[in-house]
């Protein structure tokens, strides 16, 4: 190739790259951008009624309130080239199976439940440097679970598991009380033949920043996460004030 046509070939290629480079670089952006979260719900769930929800391998579940996760609002599957990887938690994974169990699933070795919680939302957080990698991200979520102690909290309060019923707003002012900001309260509504709703899932919001604020959406605000959580035929919804709340302690003999 003689040195003229080199010189154009090699310009003419520069060009391309640079292109692809640029386009490429706003595509990035452009993905981060779509995005965008303001705030994050940390949920706990109730293991004894995720079972009642879905019995499926679920046996012995744990009397205490375990992690379900870690939720930027407005974000879901930021990174799907950002895969899980188990050894990335290898220093935790003892804290990881008491405190955020698959409690539908029995053998310690499971780790999906865990993969499904970091490809849905995991990789929106990471937008931020303290949850910037999965040994971040899942260990600042159990010392935010350690911090929030939503079992010590309620047992203060004299709110335990029991085959009495309790009146959310008692449960409501109980945890704003002690914490200082609305939580959300979700529960299963009554099935056919019964009068009580079943508390299941109790989710604490944070800013950016890891502060506690409330959770409850603003008159025009909508709110960004799904209100509704579904296990099998039952599904979780925002807990009804005015009727009577049952607190499981077992998965049989429900009323």
């Amino acid at each position: 190739m003689k040195p003229a046509k080199l010189h154009f070939w090699i310009l003419g290629w520069f060009s391309v790259a640079l292109c692809c480079w640029r386009t490429s670089e706003t595509f990035t952006q452009s993905d981060i951008r779509s995005h965008p979260w303001k705030k994050l719900y940390f949920a706990h769930h109730w293991p004894v009624t995720v079972c009642k929800m879905n019995a499926n391998d679920c046996h012995d579940p744990p009397k205490y309130w375990t992690i379900h996760g870690l939720w930027p609002d407005r974000a879901e599957d930021c990174n799907r080239t950002w895969h899980f990887n188990v050894t990335e938690i290898k220093d935790i994974l003892s804290d990881m199976r008491h405190y955020w169990p698959d409690v539908l699933h029995s053998s310690l070795n499971r780790t999906q439940f865990w993969k499904h919680e970091w490809d849905k939302h995991g990789t929106c957080a990471a937008t931020l440097e303290v949850l910037n990698s999965q040994k971040k991200y899942f260990g600042k979520a159990l010392e935010l679970y350690q911090h929030i102690d939503l079992n010590g909290c309620l047992l203060k309060a004299g709110i335990k598991p029991s085959s009495s019923y309790y009146k959310m707003p008692a449960i409501k002012e109980a945890l704003t009380r002690f914490y200082g900001v609305t939580p959300k309260i979700q529960c299963i509504p009554p099935e056919e033949g019964e009068k009580a709703q079943t508390i299941g899932q109790i989710e604490f919001c944070f800013t950016k920043e890891l502060q506690l604020v409330n959770c409850v959406v603003l008159e025009g605000e909508s709110n960004p996460m799904q209100a509704h959580f579904k296990l099998g035929t039952s599904e979780l919804s925002v807990c009804n004030d005015t009727l009577p709340t049952y607190y499981p302690s077992e998965v049989q003999g429900h009323k």
